[in-house]
């Protein structure tokens, strides 16, 4: 008898044994899927078994002894909480990128059908952050706005059409000239071919000129649709031209009212930040302008005296066309230097063309390394490789246009991106919290915020 209630003793704290651990591994589980026990099953888990009495008698199932519960099988986790938090991001990550893809594909489809209108609305603004200086300058001397903005634009469009009209008479009154050197300089090359050590005889130099003409000839049609497409070309220049005109006038005598009204469009909760922005943008497109016209001006006028001096024909032109070019930075400066050294080549020979080759070089390094930095300074410093970047990629978009206005655009969106950032740093630690919405998503899974941050917007 004693025997059978021993082994009974043991067999019941077996059975206690099996619940308490039964009660544990379902407190696992509910800690997993982030569900809670029931208060008594709470109780059971935290509670160590005790240790049966060996004197005590045993209870057996169904003999007053309450029943173990039933074992409930855990609900499946959801979903984003199985997928690690690396790949959630990325996938967030994803979608979001390619949705900014999708609208700038939009955007450069749109800006390539009235691809008019945005360079010229481009152009304006450059050329209205050259002349508003002086508008502010004339306002401040007493002039009513309209009369300053009036005198300033009158003067700008005739300096401008002035210095192209120059252009064109240099090049007009010096083209026989030009003519008649150039073809002196092609009988000295070929003279010069001759007697290299490449081994070139007259019959490859005569089969040259034949296959060049040939190649007139035959491609005459080709020629004239080209002519008849720089007509075309030409018009829309003129047309360009007029709207910039307009553009800039407009912005020269209304352009902080335009700018309010372009700000009531910015969502409200961003509009702080962009009314921070703005202006530092348009200073720092104002001091590329004139940092970039001022440079511009001294490789001009250095250059230019090194043609002349070296004799080199329609040197004021070529100086005007290395002032024009300069606006288009890395690459403007490399094909106005090139010019001149093929015009200093063709009509004075290779020595004269070495030595205005040497003559830009030195002027374009003391550009590159004197005067940019320290006239346009750290408000419009974007690195090399942006600039090279840009500027293909505008040429690539909009042509030569394009290419000009690139690196400005690339200048102004650093400048913005930078300020925004700091602005949403200081709304930040000054308590605003993040700029726009908290998280949500799968990747606001298992966020929760900090003591610090209790009562912040966001995380």
């Amino acid at each position: 008898m004693a025997k059978r209630e021993g082994w009974l003793g043991r067999l019941g704290n077996r059975l206690t044994e099996m619940e308490a651990r039964l009660n544990a591994r379902r407190a696992e589980v509910e800690a997993e899927t982030g569900g809670e026990l029931p208060e008594p099953a709470r109780q059971a888990a935290a509670a160590p078994a005790a240790p049966a009495r060996s004197d005590a008698p045993a209870q057996t199932p169904g003999a007053g002894a309450p029943a173990p519960e039933r074992y409930h099988r855990p609900e499946r986790p959801d979903p984003a909480s199985v997928v690690p938090w690396g790949m959630r991001v990325a996938a967030e990550a994803s979608w979001r990128l390619l949705l900014l893809a999708g609208m700038l594909w939009v955007l450069m489809k749109v800006i390539s059908e009235v691809r008019l209108v945005v360079l010229a609305f481009a152009a304006a603004m450059l050329v209205t952050a050259m002349l508003q200086p002086f508008v502010v300058r004339l306002r401040r001397l007493g002039l009513p706005r309209g009369l300053a903005t009036a005198v300033t634009a009158v003067l700008g469009f005739v300096v401008i059409g002035l210095v192209g009209w120059f252009v064109v008479w240099q090049v007009m009154e010096n083209l026989d000239d030009l003519s008649d050197r150039v073809r002196d300089g092609i009988n000295e090359l070929k003279l010069w071919a001759l007697d290299s050590p490449f081994h070139v005889t007259e019959k490859q130099i005569n089969d040259i000129a034949k296959n060049l003409s040939e190649t007139i000839g035959t491609n005459t049609e080709q020629i004239t649709t080209a002519g008849l497409q720089g007509v075309t070309v030409l018009v829309e220049i003129l047309t360009g031209m007029l709207l910039a005109m307009f553009s800039t006038l407009f912005l020269l005598y209304d352009g902080k009212r335009i700018w309010n009204w372009a700000l009531g469009l910015v969502p409200a909760a961003a509009r702080a930040g962009v009314a921070g922005a703005g202006p530092r943008a348009w200073r720092t497109l104002t001091a590329y302008v004139r940092g970039t016209v001022i440079v511009a001006l001294i490789d001009a006028i250095f250059i230019g005296l090194g043609l002349y001096f070296l004799d080199v024909p329609m040197a004021v032109p070529l100086a005007v066309f290395i002032f024009l070019f300069a606006f288009i930075p890395l690459v403007g400066a490399v094909i106005s230097g090139a010019l001149a050294v093929v015009v200093a080549l063709v009509t004075q020979g290779v020595f004269t063309a070495l030595m205005t080759l040497l003559v830009v070089l030195a002027v374009q390094q003391i550009e590159g390394h004197v005067l940019q930095p320290f006239i346009l300074g750290r408000a419009v410093r974007v690195h090399p490789l942006a600039v090279v970047l840009a500027v293909a990629a505008g040429g690539m978009i909009a042509g030569i246009g394009g290419a000009v206005v690139a690196v400005p655009l690339v200048a102004v969106t650093n400048t913005v991106v930078g300020y925004l950032k700091a602005y949403s740093r200081e709304q930040h630690h000054l308590g605003s919290g993040m700029i726009g919405p908290a998280p949500h998503g799968s990747t606001a899974l298992g966020v929760v915020p900090d003591d610090d941050d209790e009562g912040h917007a966001g995380p």
